[in-house]
């Protein structure tokens, strides 16, 4: 089974390169921001408790997010792996994931972070507020906020699982198809 985590900071592409990755290799998408939109969207508990955190431009509390990410995987035991998109965040949620994957004979093959200049992040996540309809996609201020939580509380997790042997990095700035590409040969060589 194929567990792979893709990370990067918000507006790296990690959204459009999984949908890629899921096509090429069939596997299952996990987006704690899907799960939260979903969630907010059928007003659930869980979902009004995500919103006052993502109106902010802060992290949801790893509790909540575990919740709903053990909630999808225990929805789709058939997969042939998964894609976590935006999850882990932090190191205690990587080791919560670790220990829920180990649980059910699972592992984490490898993490592919995508690298993108802050400059860069803020004109993506700008064009993409125009048409999202996320609140905290439009205000620069959200959008560093964001940025700086991921730098200062998600980063470290990249060391996590550097210290694994499953951390690699690859330039998030190019044609799609290009990125791709190199992502491919990772995934190709787990």
């Amino acid at each position: 089974m194929l567990n792979l985590v893709l990370f990067g900071p918000p507006g790296s592409g990690k959204g459009t390169q999984s949908e890629k990755i899921i096509d090429a290799y069939g596997l299952t998408h996990l987006s704690t921001g899907d799960l939260f939109r979903k969630h907010l969207g059928e007003g659930t508990a869980l979902g009004a408790l995500a919103k006052e955190y993502m109106d902010r431009g802060h992290l949801v509390p790893d509790e909540v997010s575990i919740q709903m990410v053990e909630h999808k995987i225990g929805s789709t035991k058939d997969s042939q792996g998964f894609i976590f998109d935006g999850f882990p965040r932090t190191t205690a949620q990587a080791e919560a994931l670790d220990a829920m994957l180990q649980k059910n004979g699972m592992h984490i093959s490898g993490m592919i972070a995508l690298d993108v200049p802050k400059v860069i992040l803020k004109e993506r996540i700008l064009a993409r507020g125009k048409t999202s309809g996320r609140v905290d996609d439009q205000e620069e201020a959200k959008i560093n906020t964001r940025i700086q939580v991921y730098l200062d509380e998600t980063l470290p997790v990249a060391a996590y699982y550097e210290k694994q042997g499953k951390f690699h990095q690859i330039n998030g700035v190019g044609k799609i198809e290009e990125i791709f590409n190199q992502i491919t040969e990772l995934i190709d060589g787990y």
